[in-house]
């Protein structure tokens, strides 16, 4: 009699837990559905796709992946969509019935009736996608930039100049022996020549030279990334000098996804070329006044166009990359705030037009090269030395946050270059 009565709550009970184990196996079916519909929503395909491509591929997942899952009813999921930038978030909800298989036990306990076993859920994805963006490449190709790229370089080219009291400089000159008086030029091959030709013949590599080859270097690593990341980087590149921009590669004055032959460009890269010491031409008497920041800084600032969201190519964001040794030498005005030398101002980098840039919501990301102090340079005691610990801080200034890099004698601007750039990148993707 005991065990006839004990029958009835086992029975109970069984009924009850093999419609409970029913019901959850089916809500962890129907969440395993809902976490798939959401993350087909953001995946890097779907992340270039637009929010209705992204519901209805979302929607298609759900309903397939549920299909099979034996529940009474499943309803139509719910799926929210939100844009913030480049960020994607997706919630897929849903609310379904499981058919019980002993609906008179519940109806005995709770004496209602209970047919079915309510379920629901959601799940929720985010994804960032990777940004477009234009890059404008702004490198300082000005004579101080033209300073042997080694200590064993910067020592032979001081060894062979004795005549110059040391110079660790490869000038380039189209006349060196015009100078008047003579300056002690090398003769290299019984000629009179500059000490660019000096360089070349002593086998001394610059630092213009190693710029040229990590800005190509650059153009092939931007082309494998965007690949990665499915996105589109443009390039423009430019040196400047005493006269602001001079084009390198910017096909009809635009960046271009051609990344290719932005490479091609940026090896011939080369020092200005002038006629001779304090001649720009024969006919210009600048005193070797041949870095214009400023000027440049405008110049390219009316180039850049306001940036978008990144999120297409028609809508890229901006990124402003800068190499140089970060000393203005330019024609007097009212701003220089160091020694004269006649109408010659050597000073750090006027840095105002780096805050209007940032300003426009344009990332600045810059790459000092150290201004090497030559103690044994009489001119560079005069003149450098006195603003040389200022330098490093002020084209810091320039940076926007985290996309400062600096190196100095026998660094690797290669690899400088390319961490720079992979920073700019990770920076405009956080930034939106």
């Amino acid at each position: 009699m005991i065990f006839g009565l004990s029958l009835i709550p086992i029975i109970f009970l069984t009924g009850m837990a093999l419609d409970f184990t029913s019901a959850a196996q089916k809500r962890t079916r129907l969440n395993a559905a809902a976490d798939a519909a959401a993350l087909a929503a953001v995946t890097p395909a779907m992340m270039l796709q637009s929010n209705s491509a992204a519901l209805t591929a979302a929607t298609n997942m759900f309903n397939a992946t549920a299909a099979n899952i034996g529940a009474a009813t499943v309803n139509p999921p719910t799926i929210t969509m939100t844009n913030a930038g480049l960020v994607r978030t997706v919630t897929v909800s849903y609310t379904a019935t499981s058919t019980n298989t002993f609906p008179n036990v519940f109806s005995f306990v709770t004496k209602t009736s209970h047919t079915t076993w309510p379920l629901s859920g959601s799940a929720t994805a985010t994804s960032y996608s990777a940004p477009n963006i234009n890059f404008y490449l702004l490198l300082d190709n000005s004579p101080s930039m033209d300073i042997a790229a080694t200590t064993a370089g910067i020592t032979t080219m001081v060894n062979n100049t004795s005549a110059q009291g040391g110079c660790a400089f490869a000038c380039h000159e189209t006349n060196p022996s015009s100078e008047n008086p003579p300056l002690g030029n090398p003769i290299v091959n019984g000629q009179e020549e500059d000490n660019y030709a000096l360089a070349n013949s002593l086998g001394v590599v610059t630092r213009i030279e190693n710029m040229a080859t990590a800005t190509s270097a650059l153009m092939t690593t931007a082309a494998d990334t965007e690949q990665a990341n499915d996105a589109t980087y443009q390039m423009a590149i430019y040196t400047f000098n005493y006269n602001g921009l001079t084009t390198v590669y910017a096909p009809s004055n635009l960046p271009s996804a051609n990344l290719t032959a932005a490479g091609t460009a940026a090896s011939t890269i080369d020092v200005l070329e002038v006629y001779s010491n304090n001649y720009l031409t024969k006919t210009n008497e600048n005193e070797d006044t041949d870095t214009n920041f400023e000027t440049a800084m405008t110049a390219v600032n009316n180039l850049m166009p306001n940036p978008g969201t990144g999120s297409s190519t028609s809508t890229p964001q901006e990124v402003l990359f800068i190499v140089s040794d970060g000393v203005d030498d330019e024609v007097n005005s009212s701003n220089c705030s160091q020694p004269l030398t006649g109408t010659r101002c050597q000073q750090p980098f006027n840095t105002s037009m780096c805050t209007t840039v940032k300003n426009r919501g344009i990332m600045i990301a810059v790459l000092y090269t150290e201004y090497l102090p030559l103690t044994t340079n009489s001119w560079y005691n005069e003149w450098i030395a006195p603003f040389q610990s200022t330098l490093s801080a002020n084209m810091q200034s320039c940076a926007s946050p985290g996309l400062y890099f600096e190196i100095t004698t026998d660094g690797d601007i290669t690899a400088a270059m390319q961490t720079l750039f992979q920073l700019a990148i990770a920076t405009a993707r956080l930034t939106q």
